[in-house]
C-alpha cells in the first residue's frame, strides 16, 4: 500500500512533490532519458513555473481515462491561458477536486456525485467554484475527444450566491476622505487617492494598481483591462474631467516614491501587484489597516470592500449603459444584477 502524501503535496499532479522550496517530478523508471537522465527532476520554484517546465517536457497528454489525468491536462493547457489571479484561484480549486475525484474514470461520473460533493463540502461557495472548474474541464474533455457528451452540463442546479447588496453611502465616502493621515505620503493618503479614482473610473483593483504615468494621455486615461485582454482586447479611454485630473494629481503627489512610474507604488517605487502570483499583499495589508481605523475613528460601522466601491460607481451612474461602459462589461445584465445596488427612491404620493 503506497504511503499517504504529505500535506504540502496533496492536490499536486501525480508524482509531484514540494521539497526545499521547489517543485519536483519523480521520473518513472525507464523514462529518465527524457528528463536529463534524472530520477528526480526540478520543475521550478513556483507552480506556474513548474507547470510550464512540465508542459515543455511531456507535451500534450494523449489520453486521459481518469478525472485526475483530465485535471492534469487542464492545468497544463487551459489554466495558463487565463489571467494570473484566475490561474491562482483555479489551481487552488483543483486540489480538493483531485482529492475526491482523481481515481474516478471519466465515464463513471454522474450528476449525483456532483451534488454529493457540494453537500459534503463545508465551504459551499468554494464548492460551487470548484464545480465550475470541473464542468469546464469536462467541456474540454469533449473537445479533446475523451467523451462524446458532458456528463452533467445542464443537469445540475446548484443554489447560487445572492449578489452583495452593500451600497456605500456618500456620507461614508466623506468619512473615508476625512480620516487623518500620520504621514505626508503613502498609507492613508494613498488609499484616499485610490478611493477617489475608483469612484470616478470604476476600474478593477489590478488595473488601478498597474496604472502608470504613461497611461495618462492628452484625451484621458488609456486603459486596457487585463480581464478582457485575452478575449475582446478592448481598450478604454476614460475622458478627463476636472475631478478626475484632481484625483490623478493627488495620487501622484502622495506617492512614497515620486520617481516611480506607478500612480500607486511601494516605498521603493515598485508596483503593488505581483504579476507572478496575481496578488497585491502589501496593498491588501494597507487596505485592512485603513478599514480598521475607519471603523474605530469614524461613524462608519459596516465594513465595505474595494469591490463595493466599484459597485457604487456603477450604481451612481445615470444609466445602465453608462455603468456597463464604465465597468467594461460586455453584457449589461451582469452590471444590473451585481453592481447596480443603489436603493430605488419611491414617491408615496404617486
Amino acid at each position: 500500500m503506497p504511503r499517504p502524501r504529505r500535506p504540502e503535496n496533496k492536490g499536486l499532479p501525480s508524482r509531484w512533490r514540494f521539497d526545499h522550496g521547489a517543485y519536483y517530478y519523480q521520473v518513472p523508471i525507464g523514462a529518465e532519458g527524457a528528463w536529463d537522465g534524472k530520477r528526480s527532476f526540478r520543475l521550478g520554484r513556483t507552480l506556474p513555473e513548474a507547470y510550464r517546465a512540465w508542459a515543455d517536457r511531456i507535451g500534450s497528454v494523449d489520453h486521459a481515462s481518469t478525472i485526475g489525468a483530465l485535471l492534469d491536462r487542464y492545468a497544463l493547457e487551459v489554466i495558463p491561458t487565463k489571467g494570473i489571479s484566475t490561474q491562482a484561484h483555479n489551481r487552488v480549486a483543483i486540489k480538493p477536486l483531485r482529492a475526491v475525484f482523481a481515481d474516478v474514470r471519466l465515464h463513471d461520473l454522474k450528476p449525483r456525485h456532483v451534488y454529493l460533493y457540494v453537500e459534503k463540502r463545508a465551504a459551499k461557495t468554494a464548492a460551487r467554484r470548484e464545480i465550475e472548474i470541473l464542468s469546464h474541464a469536462f467541456t474540454k474533455a469533449v473537445e479533446w475527444g475523451y467523451l462524446d457528451r458532458h456528463p452533467f452540463k445542464g443537469e445540475i442546479r446548484l443554489t447560487g450566491e445572492k449578489p452583495r447588496e452593500r451600497y456605500v453611502e456618500d456620507w461614508e465616502v466623506v468619512e473615508c476622505l476625512s480620516l487623518s493621515a500620520r504621514r505626508s505620503a503613502g498609507s492613508i493618503k494613498a488609499v484616499q487617492a485610490y478611493i477617489r479614482l475608483k469612484l470616478l473610473t470604476g476600474m478593477r483593483r489590478g488595473d488601478l494598481l498597474r496604472l502608470t504615468v504613461s497611461d495618462l494621455k492628452d484625451d484621458g486615461i488609456d486603459v486596457s483591462p487585463r480581464k478582457t485582454l485575452g478575449t475582446t482586447g478592448k481598450r478604454l479611454i476614460i475622458r478627463w474631467s476636472d475631478e478626475l485630473r484632481d484625483a490623478v494629481q493627488l495620487a501622484k503627489d502622495v506617492r512614497p516614491s515620486s520617481r516611480s512610474p506607478y500612480l500607486f507604488c511601494t516605498r521603493v517605487g515598485e508596483c503593488y501587484f505581483d504579476e507572478e502570483t496575481g496578488r497585491a499583499g502589501g496593498w491588501d495589508s494597507m487596505w485592512r489597516g485603513f478599514m480598521a481605523r475607519l471603523l474605530t475613528e469614524t461613524k462608519v460601522v459596516v465594513r465595505f470592500t474595494e469591490h463595493d466601491l466599484r459597485a457604487k460607481c456603477a450604481s451612481d451612474a445615470k444609466t445602465l449603459e453608462h455603468a456597463r461602459a464604465l465597468l467594461a462589461h460586455a453584457d449589461g445584465r451582469l452590471t444590473d444584477r451585481v453592481y447596480r445596488r443603489k436603493p430605488e427612491m419611491v414617491d408615496p404620493l404617486r
